[in-house]
């Protein structure tokens, strides 16, 4: 497995308290139904789902729950996939794009009710999210966008520069205007899903790392580097931006990311607290906290190494500041956190998600893009259905090209 440094820095969500999650150390060898590897978001969300279902489920992390590159994501929780539904149109076709971006919005809207039905406390609500008009689409391309998504069935309104001045207060030549996305707590989500999974009977071991998966006609042999094996009838690989060798990556490459935290100024936030994102490459990200700080992010580029994404952090917070600052004139942009992280990409925005080609008993999530929550919980519903042995009317959109 690759192994990367996710993170630096100290990301916003260390100053709210997420309930802890009981661990313990993996001393013998073990076997179970499934195996989730990895204890960030995927994995909860997968675990909840498996073990919703009556599946007996263990968890595994190398590090523990929660310390993965999950405190380090923004949190803007929306159906809109990176890749504009015109381009997208492109790439696969009319039918599967306006599939993939239903699916998704399916995805944002089972996600709250059920986060609501259990009644985990994550700060979770519902927000706009405006579309910003820049040097990816502006004028007259962006209004198709939003008419593209109107006839596959997703309320979108495309608004010109005066409405949205007056709406939301911003400068900008257009946006698109779109509904019921939701903002939340990422760590305080994750800890409640790997609670509840526990208390149904899931097993969570950390500091343990799957070294060696050895795929049979019945069952998965895992080996780990503390030397206890594992045997399961399924696993599901929720390692995030971490790769298994034989996890086919051809379509998938790690991008860096920075973002930044302001103080909380409920005074100086703009209409709605609205997401706010750029039609731009690269493009910036911003979205309010429960308490009003500003959370914004970009300046994103492809993944070289620790070392040179760490170094440019002053750099790259310094132009997201500049470019908040005009965007939000009246607000304090002096960043209170300031941090770095990693997320996996596709050519086409959509993430892969299904049984490994040549092993069917291995599952993989992977390749999520700016989704990376709502994704998750796509992955839980196809995977938990295959590994039920249901098909998924969408598996096919996000399976491994073989």
């Amino acid at each position: 497995m690759r192994k990367l440094d996710l993170r630096t820095g100290k990301p916003v969500w260390h100053a709210y308290r997420a309930p802890s999650v009981p661990v313990a150390a993996l001393t013998r060898d073990i076997t179970t139904e499934i195996l989730v590897v990895g204890m960030g978001i995927s994995g909860a969300m997968m675990a909840e789902a498996l073990t919703g279902a009556g599946h007996e489920v263990v968890l595994i992390d190398r590090r523990g729950p929660l310390l993965g590159s999950t405190p380090a994501t923004t949190a803007l929780v929306q159906y809109e996939i990176d890749t504009p539904l015109y381009r997208l149109k492109l790439m696969i076709g009319r039918a599967d794009a306006e599939r993939a971006w239903r699916r998704s919005r399916l995805a944002v809207m089972n996600l709250k009710s059920h986060v609501e039905a259990l009644g985990i406390a994550c700060d979770l609500s519902a927000k706009p999210t405006l579309y910003l008009a820049g040097n990816e689409l502006a004028g007259r391309a962006l209004e198709a966008e939003a008419e593209a998504r109107r006839d596959a069935g997703i309320l979108s309104r495309y608004m010109t520069a005066k409405p949205l001045k007056e709406e939301f207060g911003l400068e900008r030549d257009g946006a698109i205007l779109s509904h019921d996305n939701l903002a939340l707590d990422p760590r305080k989500l994750t800890a409640g899903l790997l609670n509840l999974a526990r208390s149904r009977g899931a097993r969570l071991y950390a500091n343990v790392e799957a070294t060696t998966f050895v795929h049979g006609k019945d069952g998965v042999s895992v080996e780990t580097a503390s030397g206890p094996v594992i045997t399961a009838g399924h696993v599901v690989l929720c390692t995030g931006y971490e790769l298994v060798s034989f996890v086919p990556a051809d379509n998938h490459q790690v991008i860096s990311t920075w973002a930044l935290a302001t103080k909380p100024q409920k005074q100086n936030l703009w209409p709605q607290e609205a997401f706010i994102w750029e039609a731009s490459d690269p493009y910036l990200y911003m979205r309010a906290t429960k308490d009003g700080r500003v959370i914004c992010g970009g300046e994103d580029e492809e993944f070289q190494d620790e070392e040179r994404r760490d170094a440019l952090l002053p750099e790259r917070i310094a132009a997201i500041r500049a470019k908040l600052k005009k965007l939000l004139p009246g607000l304090d942009t002096e960043p209170q956190f300031a941090w770095a992280g990693a997320f996996g990409s596709t050519s086409t925005g959509l993430p892969i998600i299904g049984a490994v080609p040549r092993k069917p008993r291995i599952h993989a999530i992977m390749g999520y893009g700016g989704n990376g929550i709502t994704f998750s919980r796509i992955a839980s519903e196809i995977i938990s259905a295959a590994i039920a042995g249901r098909s998924d009317s969408d598996a096919d959109l996000f399976a491994f090209k073989t």
